[in-house]
């Protein structure tokens, strides 16, 4: 009997021992919209599985609650959302996913803008104003400063869920920065300045001023501005018509003035009379560009092209929203490039 005990014993150590060896799961993470479940993706790397609840050719606002929905969340280890009132869509989801571990408060919830100054906050509802978030403007995803401070309140979920790869989260989100202001600034500026002082700059509104008042090598430092605010150069100081205010944030990143916007108020389907005020107002400031997310209906903006020669654009708002744009670097680099080919005669 002893030894029959021991050999037990023996053999139960040697499995253990084995299965402690064997690769890990990766932590399934849902993002309400695909440019989270990318954030997780950049960061996680092969230690995460990352889907998405929004198609990224699909208004993130109205999202019809199917049981499969449900269904991705209860296996879900980690819910990533804006954390305001974008996804109003997504308690009742989650009480039919009767899973606790994402629900607001507990470790796998994670709300990007945690911590984040958001722009258009209302002291109150109120529906006459349309249908306005009180908390602020929640398409963070089109602000390149907003993205890179989201990604660190999903590292710390991705780290409470799974505190074992804490420092390989940590490492992944380094890299991510690094990439990440190197895809915006070019390497010579981030090497001179570091990524937090630009970025820092981005959110004050004080990255040109300072740039070109810095001497540098017989000139500026301006002159060694690189990335994607090399290549949005010609954007700056240019006045556009969006047909909503998910564009505020591209337009202020990027220094674009939005004049006006399609929609009479946020949510609220264009009349005849606030298209002719529009019409009247590219007529007035020469507008050329007109921006419109991928998922709204064409047939307004087409009208207002028609009658005042503006080119409206029809852009993704998130990662996947059309071929080609699978990563957040991907969507960056298609919407700066679509809109210079549309200001260049090309697109």
């Amino acid at each position: 009997m002893k030894r029959v005990t021991l050999c037990t014993i023996t053999a139960l150590v040697f499995f253990a021992t084995l299965g402690s060896g064997l690769p890990q799961e990766p932590i399934k993470v849902v993002g309400s919209v695909p440019d989270f479940a990318a954030l997780a993706d950049e960061i996680g790397g092969d230690l995460v599985d990352a889907s998405f609840i929004a198609q990224g050719n699909q208004d993130p606002h109205f999202v019809p609650p199917k049981p499969s929905l449900a269904l991705l969340l209860a296996d879900a280890d980690l819910f990533i959302q804006t954390g305001i009132d974008l996804e109003m869509w997504a308690p009742p989801l989650i009480d039919k996913a009767r899973n606790r571990n994402i629900m607001e408060g507990a470790d796998g919830y994670v709300a990007v803008t945690s911590g984040i100054d958001l722009i258009d906050v209302h002291a109150a509802a109120d529906r006459s104003a349309g249908d306005i978030h009180v908390h602020g403007n929640p398409h963070i995803q089109t602000c390149p400063a907003r993205i890179r401070l989201a990604a660190a309140n999903v590292l710390i979920g991705l780290q409470k869920v799974d505190p074992d790869h804490s420092a390989e989260y940590e490492q992944g989100y380094e890299d991510f920065l690094d990439r990440w202001d190197r895809a915006l600034f070019g390497d010579e500026l981030v090497d001179l300045l570091g990524g937090d002082l630009l970025i820092d700059m981005i959110m004050n509104a004080s990255l040109f001023d300072f740039l070109g008042s810095e001497e540098f090598d017989g000139g500026t430092l301006l002159d060694h501005l690189g990335g994607w605010y090399a290549k949005a150069a010609p954007l700056r100081g240019l006045k556009i018509i969006a047909y909503h205010k998910n564009w505020s944030y591209f337009a202020r990143a990027f220094g674009m003035e939005i004049v006006d916007f399609v929609e009479p108020k946020p949510g609220i389907p264009p009349t005849a009379r606030h298209v002719k005020h529009v019409i009247d107002e590219i007529n007035e400031y020469g507008i050329d560009l007109m921006l419109v997310a991928n998922y709204f209906e064409r047939n307004t903006p087409g009208k207002i092209e028609e009658r005042t020669g503006v080119r409206a654009i029809f852009l993704p708002i998130s990662v996947t929203g059309e071929p080609g744009t699978d990563t957040l670097f991907d969507l960056y680099d298609y919407w700066l490039d679509t809109i210079l080919a549309a200001m260049a005669g090309t697109g």
